[in-house]
Parts: structure tokens; sequence; C-alpha cells
């Protein structure tokens, strides 16, 4: 019994030693000290609460106060800064807004100019003058327009007044504009509807108690290649959130990390939703922000700190950015950062233009790429990215490369955001190739997947995000990493100097495509690139001239022969068979190809093809104007845009992704279809019976529904039709009168044997005469080879006399 009871005590301390060094190494970790005090309290009795020692009510109540000394003071509202300038002699070539509230980047202008002194990249949807990005609340106050921020050689900082130095200012609050009271944005962006670039505007401003009235000359829209979702204008909508872009938080802290799909670690606040302390020094923009020991706990982490600075060059595209994670505790931590990608690119023109993608599933507006040295240039179309994240059965963030990937799968050249005509990426250092600190990219999309109407899918906002690699930091080291932010145009020698040129894709014909490029440009030196297009489209149809005369004499001899391939369909018409090879030897005996016909097609597809590519990505089209005195076609990078019918035509028709005609009524697509007929009424012979007629009405039913699809076409591409229409009328009146006029068949060739049988003319397929032969044709060498590669097979016999096969009779009993 004792041997019993000595083995039972000995095995279950055992067993409590084994089982309390298991919970210290795999338990998770403990509770904080409230939390479990309160645990405490809540399952103790009420007497003993009641006679807890002071000693513990002392160390509970000084818990408090531990925190509020943890405690972080930070600033109260948010401030704005500003990097570059819209001031054409500070050489700058963008304006750059950047927010305090998470300490990212709010808004990117493009404000490079004209040898004219224009902007070279201005918001093509919007017409009316500029004053300047003002970063204004868009709730009404009572009193106005609170202005944030004053970006450098806008025409709010040119504004002047008598007696007052300098233009609008921080703080001020705008009252009226051009005699009309405003206290909101809406009413202030409804003001400016009624101007134009180069109008002289006052604007009245309440500033410390006065009132003062500014007067200033309007400009062209600077197109905002970042903006926030809110301030799209018509193009944004619905499901897209606003969020500024390349935010910096913590990644990872010991083993808690950021889950996919979501922005922070679980517990953690949001710095995205922190105010950051702001520094500016000679360009540049420092942000600060310090997360305490209170604030980690939840994460089971320790103090850090974030820092990261922006700095911007003149002349320079790229956004130099400089980000850092800090250990700030008194040991060791292990610890990552997260930087996210810019959102919130130009949606200009997503309704009607077209985006060429390499994948088969199409792209949209926006589209994430990225370039490793394992897999080069890919692509990730936001329509799948869209599609994932309605998917519940899927993680909603789609990973590029992952921490278990190869080494050259995480090598990364670059990553951003791509749209039709301009891109936003981040790329290494300069000096340095690529990035080899990330341990994971991932694209995503920044809008409520189920809130984006499913016929405007193709505008939702996309993005992507970092997560560098995990390092052990110890106490007063940091994580360090310098970055450079590209946004500009996808012109081929700036993206070649940025390594981005493969991110000017043409397709399949791009061998086509670059060659009548550079001719265009060239061709553009007259001036005006609609006349360029015009003279392009007449090089091309005029070094194509020969075959097209050879497929007018080939449609000519096609003629002649109508008549006998009628009498063939008429003798054969109960043998499909007989009649198609009685057809096959009539074209052989007289020296006809039916096929030669078809070459000038076969050699302008791909010409049309690559000239279309052309069009649709080389950015010297976009704004580029019809002409100079009318702002009709002003960018023959989209429809001509004659008349807006959007306010009061059906939104099935011209909603913008919604219908099929858009919110503009476009003159140029109709010519193209008015053309188009008339070729078609022009080049088709005369009907000769029903079935040709019927076939001929169903080709120009097809020409007007085509025209449905041409509604929306660049008005460039347009011209290019509009144009080779016009030489083609012209060309089928020229080449007519040159055309022979005398038959191309001698009759007796025609009329020589029935298709079946011995061939009775003195032309064969190659159309020369061989020797006769006792009234037999001598074979030409020609005729010897093709009876060598490819032996002529018997006619098939006419149904009536064929043989049916013997049935086999009855036996007999």
């Amino acid at each position: 019994m004792e041997r019993r009871l000595f083995s039972f005590i000995l095995s279950s301390m055992a067993f409590f030693l084994i089982y309390m060094s298991l919970r210290t190494m795999f338990a998770p970790p403990q509770a904080p000290e409230n939390a479990e005090v309160a645990q405490v309290d809540e399952l103790t009795p009420e007497t003993e609460t009641e006679t807890t020692s002071e000693a513990e009510t002392e160390e509970t109540s000084a818990e408090p106060e531990s925190d509020e000394s943890d405690s972080i003071e930070r600033p109260d509202s948010p401030t704005w800064s500003t990097l570059g300038s819209m001031d054409p002699k500070s050489g700058y070539l963008m304006l750059v807004t950047l927010n305090s509230r998470g300490g990212g980047i709010e808004r990117i202008e493009l404000t490079e100019r004209k040898e004219n002194g224009r902007l070279k990249y201005r918001r093509v949807d919007v017409r009316s003058g500029y004053l300047g990005y003002l970063a204004a609340d868009p709730t009404a106050t009572e009193l106005g327009i609170r202005v944030n921020i004053v970006g450098p050689g806008t025409p709010a900082a040119l504004a002047t007044a008598p007696g007052i130095t300098g233009g609008l200012q921080v703080g001020d609050v705008i009252t009226g504009f051009n005699g009309e009271n405003v206290n909101n944005l809406t009413m202030l962006r409804a003001a400016m509807l009624e101007t134009k670039p180069g109008d002289t505007a006052k604007v009245t401003v309440l500033r410390e108690e006065e009132s003062i009235e500014f007067t200033t000359e309007l400009t062209e829209h600077p197109l905002d290649l970042i903006r926030l979702a809110e301030h799209g204008g018509d193009d944004e909508v619905d499901g897209n959130l606003s969020r500024l872009s390349c935010l910096l938080t913590v990644g990872r802290v010991g083993r808690r990390e950021i889950e996919t799909g979501q922005k922070t670690i679980e517990g953690m606040v949001d710095t995205g939703d922190l105010i950051w302390n702001s520094s500016a020094d000679d360009g540049a923009v420092s942000y600060q922000l310090q997360l305490s020991d209170s604030e980690m706990k939840a994460i089971s982490g320790k103090s850090v700190g974030l820092q990261r600075s922006y700095s911007l060059q003149p002349g320079s595209y790229s956004l130099d950015m400089d980000v850092q994670l800090d250990n700030q505790a008194d040991e060791a931590q292990e610890l990552a950062y997260r930087i996210e990608g810019a959102n919130g690119i130009t949606l200009e023109g997503w309704w009607y233009s077209n985006k060429i993608s390499p994948n088969w599933g199409g792209s949209a507006a926006r589209d994430i790429v990225y370039k490793t040295t394992a897999e080069g240039h890919e692509l990730v179309s936001g329509y799948a990215l869209l599609k994932r994240a309605k998917n519940p059965a899927e993680a909603k963030d789609q990973t590029l490369f992952a921490p278990d990937s190869a080494p050259p799968a995480r090598d990364l050249r670059y990553i951003g955001v791509d749209a039709q005509y301009f891109t936003v990426a981040m790329l290494p250092p300069e000096g340095q190739e690529t990035l080899k600190t990330f341990r994971r990219a991932a694209a995503n999309i920044v809008a409520d997947p189920l809130a984006v109407p499913e016929n405007k899918e193709r505008a939702v906002n996309t993005s992507f995000y970092l997560d560098s690699v995990i390092a052990d930091v110890p106490p007063g080291s940091s994580i360090k990493q310098s970055l450079r932010l590209f946004a500009g145009p996808k012109q081929p020698d700036v993206m070649t100097s940025y390594g981005l040129d493969d991110c000017i894709y043409y397709g399949w014909f791009s061998f086509v495509a670059k060659p009548l490029g550079w001719l265009l440009h060239l061709l553009s030196n007259v001036g005006n690139y609609a006349l360029a297009i015009v003279l392009l489209t007449l090089c091309v149809r005029g070094l194509m001239f020969p075959l097209s005369r050879k497929a007018a004499i080939n449609a000519q001899r096609m003629q002649e022969l109508a008549p006998e391939l009628k009498k063939i369909a008429e003798k054969h018409k109960d043998d499909m068979e007989a009649r198609i090879r009685a057809q096959r030897e009539l074209q052989q005996r007289v020296g006809f190809n039916p096929m030669a016909g078809c070459a000038p097609m076969f050699l302008q597809l791909p010409i049309f093809i690559g000239l279309y590519r052309t069009l649709s990505v080389d950015i010297e089209l976009r704004q580029a104007a019809f002409a100079s005195w009318t702002t009709w076609a002003s960018n023959l990078a989209a429809p001509d845009m004659m008349y807006y019918w959007g306010d009061w035509m059906w939104d099935y028709l011209s909603g913008r992704g919604t219908g099929w005609l858009g919110p503009y009524f476009n003159v140029l697509p109709m010519i193209v279809v008015s053309l188009f007929l008339a070729q078609q009424k022009m080049f088709m012979p005369p009907a000769t019976d029903e079935q040709t007629a019927m076939t001929q009405k169903m080709m120009n039913y097809m020409t007007l529904i085509m025209g449905l699809f041409f509604f929306r076409v660049p008005a460039g591409l347009c011209i290019y039709f509009i144009t080779s229409s016009l030489w083609g009328i012209g060309e089928r009146i020229l080449v007519k009168k040159t055309l022979p006029t005398k038959p191309h068949f001698d009759p007796a060739m025609l009329q020589g044997g029935d298709g079946a049988g011995t061939v009775q003319g003195s032309v064969n397929s190659g159309g020369r005469s061989g020797k006769d032969n006792g009234g037999k044709k001598t074979p030409s060498l020609a005729d010897m080879v093709r009876q060598r590669v490819a032996p002529e097979e018997e006619a098939a016999p006419l149904p009536k006399d064929r043989k049916r096969p013997p049935s086999k009779g009855k036996k007999k009993r």
C-alpha cells in the first residue's frame, strides 16, 4: 500500500513538472495584469473583495498611472506639406502633397510644361479653370472653406491683393468666388465650372477676421496622377475607398504579424489613422511616430518608432523615400515593417479606353505590374483582384512572391500600378538594380468589393504592399530602406531611363506598331498630329497601291468567270463535291487564283492592328488636338466628344461604363460608318440572285452594328479610317480607269471541257500554252511537277452513274 502511494505521488509530481515545463514553452502570452485582476475580482466572493489589503489596492491603482506616464503626446490636427512646384521657372516636374495623418502621399500633380508654356499633361476631363489644390474639408462650415495647403506656383499662391504680400495662406477661409458666396467645396466647384483657363478670378477670403479680395489668373488643371477617390470627379465609381498612398506600419513583432486582407496587426492601432510629427528642411519632409509600450502591449511587443522622409529633385519624375523602423525597447525584438504602394491612380477615360494587356483576361484601368529576376515582367489585372476579393473561399490579397520563394523570385526590380498612359512604381534607390530586402509582395484592392457596380468593375482601385525581411533588432537599432517612387508618363525614353520600358506593351504586332509610331512622330513635325495621321495613312496606302490594283484586276477576272461558275453550279446542283471539283478545274484551266485578291487584305490586317496599337499606346496623342482653333476633338486618344448628352440621355445608352454610346455624341464614328457603307455599295458587284442580295443586306446591317462598337474609339483612329476609306474610293475610281479593256480569258478556253473530262484548251494553270501534239496537250514542266507532287484524282461520278452495292439475297430454304 505504501509502495503504491509513493509511486502515485512520484508520478503525479513528474507529470506536474512536465506539464509546467510544456506550458512555459508553448503556452500563449499571458493576458495583461489588469485583465487578470478583473477576472479575479469577478470570481472572488464579495466578502473577500471587501477585505482586500491596502497593498493590493495601491498596486492595482498604480497601473493606470504607469499607462499615463507611458502615453505619447501627438499633434491634435493634421498638417499638409508640399514638395515641388507648379512654377515653370522652378524646373520641377511634379507637385506633391503630403499629409501628416498617416505620413503618406495625398496627391501628386504633374506640372511639366511644353515649349509654349502650357501644361504638358493636363486633366482631360476638366476644361474649367484651376485655382490650386487646397486640401479643404469637403463638409460645410459656418464661415467658408478653410485653406489647409497652398502649392507653390499655383494660382492660389500667386493671387494678389492691395497692400497684401503673398497670395492665399494656410488658415485662410474662402467665403466668395467671383462675387458668389461659397461655404463648401461643392459650391466652389460649381462656381469654377463657369470659368476657363486664362480667366481672371476674384477670391474673397477671411483672414484674422478681415475680409480680403484676391485677384488671380486661373490656369489649366494639371493631371492629378495620384489623388483620393473622393476627388475623382465624374470618372470615379462607387466602392473605391479614399486612402493615402505609400503608408508605413509595423508588419511583424515577434510571432505576431499582419494577416492577409488586413491593414495592421490584430489588436494594434492603425498608424494610418494617427497624426505623425512632421518637419521640413531643404526641400525634404520628414515624419516621425512613436508607439509606446502600452500601445504595443496588445501585440506582445515593446515600444518602437517609425520614421520616414520624402525629397524631390527638379527635373525628376521620382520621389525619394527613406523608411525606418526603430527598436526603442530595452531588449531585442523581432521586427519587420510593411509599406503600401500607391493607389488612386488617375482613371481618365476608363469608360472608353482599351488598354492592351498580355493577359487573355484583359486589363483594367489600373493593373499591378512587377518585375523580378526570376519571372521578368508580369501584369496582374484589376479584374482578377476584384474577382478574388469577391470570392470568400480565396484570400483577398494575391501573393506575388512569398518568404519561401527562391531568392531570384524575391529579387525585385520594380512594382507599381499601371494605367494606360501613366505608371506609378516603386524602384530601387539610384545606383542599385534590385530590391532584396522584402520577403513578401502582394497585390490587393483599395475598395469595398461588394459596393463596386458590376458594369464599372474596370475602374476598381488597386494597390500592393511589401513586407520587409524579419530582423532581430537590438535595443536602439533600426531597420532602414531607401526607395524611389516613379510617377510619370509612359514615354519610351522616360521609361527606359528608369528601367520601366517593359510597361509599354504593344502586343503581338509590336514589330509593325513601333516603326509606325516612329514614322508618326516624324510626320508630326508638320505641327499637327491629326494631319500627321492623315499623312501616315496616305504613305501606307500609297505603298500598298500595287497590291490594291492587283486585287482589283483579280476582282475583274472573277466577274468574267461568274457566268461559267453559275453554269457549273446549275449543272451540279445535286452534287456539291462534283460542283467544287468542276469550279476548281475551271480556275486551274484559265489560270485564276481566287486567293490572290485576299493578299492585300492579309497584308493590311497587321498594318491596321499595328496602327491601332500605336494610337492606343502612344502618349503623344493624348491631349493632341484636331485643331488649335476649336475645343472639339481636343484629345485624339479619346472620342471627339462633340456634344454632351449625359444629362438627358438614358443611362443605358450614355452612362459611363453602363451605356453603349457613352455620355457624348461623337460625329467622327458616324462619318466612318457612312464611308464604310458607301464603299460596300461601290465595291460589291450587283446581286445576281436572291441569296446574294440577302447576303449584301446582312453585310450592311453588320456595318451598322459595327458602328455601335466604333462609337467610342479614339478620334485619331477615326481619322485613320476616314482617310483610308476616302483613299479606297479614289483608288477604286483610278484603278477602274487603268484596268484592261479586253477580256482576260478566251471564250473558247472558258467553254472548253466540262470540268470532268478532257481539257480542250491551250492554257494551263500557270497561264502558259503547251504544244499541240496530235490533238493532245503536251504537259509543261509545271504540270509535270504538279502531277508528281499532287496527282489529280479522278472525277467523282454523278449520283445517277453511281452503282449501288449488291444486296444480299435471301437464302432459299
